[in-house]
């Protein structure tokens, strides 16, 4: 089968569609041929070799895929740590999900990673239930054109949620308020830390959704309410959180971490947010965002798009 392979760790100009052999089934697995694939921040770090867990090269690259469950010949979706960039690949049977008819496959590879993260991120921050009477749950969104950001979003719609969201381009920006972000902050024209401040009437928000890192997450810190979150959960900017322990004082405020690749493994955490997910999606309340699909042949000008922070929603590789 044809697949994308990372042979070494020195970026995606390194990234070689080779012949390679058919994945083996393990235990509790199910094959899977493969018709799409969403792209992630995590599949640009892992050319790098920054991303957690990532195996020593060559390897497969990619998480999120759509096709056919050779099996039972169902539309999946699903989610694996490496091996998704191929014609077939083998994932866990709790890992693969039914594709909805009225999707097409694009936009069913777009679906796992980012809605799960964003259904969780909201569920780490305590608003996945309404706000109690009187009150409006405020979150910052960062890279809110984003696949998780554009999911968040729409989310966010469905549970009656104040957005405040960044991003590098009014263009982009536009977009994404088309799908219900109220504020929309041009983080290269304004300073977003300023721009909560006076929005919020020096309250600032419950949470923050924050996937840069570095000086951010101690910025975002200082957009909290009382007692509020920052939802880490990357490191774009390829930098380690830094932290204000003054503002985290000063606000009872605390800074949690969400890896989905840990919560996947834990079906009393998936399986409730697949119901709800999967009731939103049956009446057509969330959809994946999809900016571009690329051939596969063309996987290194979709990774440096994703690199370069170009992209509106989500990147997909379709595979032949």
């Amino acid at each position: 089968m044809q697949a994308l392979v990372i042979p070494n760790l020195s970026g995606p100009d390194a990234l070689v569609i080779k012949d390679m052999p058919e994945p083996t089934l393990h235990s509790r697995q199910t094959l899977v041929r493969v018709s799409a694939c969403g792209m992630n921040f995590a599949d640009l770090m892992s050319t790098h070799g920054r991303y957690p867990g990532t195996p020593e090269p060559p390897l497969i690259a990619g998480r999120e895929f759509a096709g056919v469950e050779e099996s039972t010949g169902r539309r999946v979706m699903g989610y694996v740590q490496h091996g998704a960039f191929a014609q077939k690949v083998a994932a866990h049977s709790t890992m693969v999900w039914p594709a909805p008819h009225h999707w097409s496959d694009e936009q069913a590879a777009a679906f796992p990673v980012n809605y799960f993260t964003a259904y969780l991120v909201y569920w780490q921050a305590g608003m996945t239930e309404p706000a109690t009477a009187g009150k409006t749950h405020r979150v910052l969104i960062h890279a809110v054109a984003g696949g998780v950001g554009t999911a968040a979003v729409q989310i966010g719609k469905i549970l009656g949620i104040e957005m405040y969201g960044t991003s590098s381009s009014e263009e982009k920006l536009a977009r994404v308020k088309e799908l219900g972000l109220r504020h929309g902050i041009n983080y290269k024209q304004q300073d977003y830390e300023e721009v909560v401040k006076n929005l919020t009437h020096g309250e600032g928000v419950n949470a923050v959704f924050e996937m840069l890192g570095g000086e951010h997450t101690a910025k975002s810190t200082r957009c909290l309410s009382d007692f509020g979150r920052v939802i880490q959960y990357g490191t774009a900017s390829g930098h380690q959180p830094r932290l204000d322990l003054r503002a985290m004082y000063a606000k009872s405020a605390s800074v949690q971490g969400l890896w989905l690749t840990y919560l996947a493994q834990k079906s009393e955490i998936m399986t409730p947010a697949w119901t709800q997910l999967s009731v939103w999606i049956a009446e057509k309340k969330i959809t994946p965002v999809i900016g571009q699909v690329f051939p596969l042949s063309r996987a290194v000008e979709a990774y440096k798009q994703l690199q370069e922070g170009k992209n509106y929603g989500k990147l997909v590789l379709k595979i032949n």
